[in-house]
């Protein structure tokens, strides 16, 4: 079994005229959010082994935000092959790069992000699936998993939805895992 992690970039900043969409930093509620993602996966045992990022400013500092969490070794690469491309692009970028991670991370743009989890999902939760297919938030992240060993065999209508994760509501409920007994 193989895990995806879709990730959307956090929150970026939009104070700065005239700066190249690439350039866009962070905003504050942003770094909050990629930190409070980066805790969640680190708690509930979502770390990836490789990470494939847009080189695009928000995206490498929503994972700058995650890194501290991650007691892991992790293989990382930055691609522009994730910058203003659709589902299609990230679905060849996830089967040419994924090399051989159990679980994968992505982090990336809307609406691709969005349109590669609904390319991908063919079964688990319908609801979640509608979720994310209304609205996929800034640093909201999909988990999927597939029955492949390898990352080039990922097809589309082939995974299965597990969770999808929203900064809003781990703000709201905190992000401890629940006890065995819930």
């Amino acid at each position: 079994m193989t895990r995806l992690l879709l990730l959307r970039h956090a929150k970026s900043s939009w104070d700065q005229a005239g700066l190249a969409d690439f350039d866009r930093p962070l905003a504050a509620r942003g770094r909050r959010a990629a930190t409070m993602i980066g805790e969640h996966l680190a708690t509930h045992r979502l770390v990836p082994d490789r990470v494939l990022c847009s080189s695009a400013r928000r995206t490498r500092e929503t994972l700058i935000g995650l890194l501290p969490l991650i007691a892991a070794d992790l293989d990382i690469k930055i691609t522009r092959d994730l910058y203003e491309v659709g589902a299609d692009a990230y679905i060849d970028s996830i089967n040419a790069l994924g090399a051989n991670a159990r679980t994968l991370l992505v982090i990336g743009h809307n609406p691709a992000i969005q349109e590669t989890a609904i390319e991908l999902i063919g079964s688990g939760n319908p609801a979640l699936r509608d979720e994310i297919a209304e609205k996929f938030p800034t640093a909201g992240l999909a988990v999927i998993d597939f029955d492949v060993h390898k990352w080039s065999e990922l097809r589309p209508k082939t995974g299965r939805v597990v969770a999808f994760f929203r900064p809003r509501e781990l703000e709201l409920v905190g992000s401890e895992p629940p006890s065995d007994d819930e």
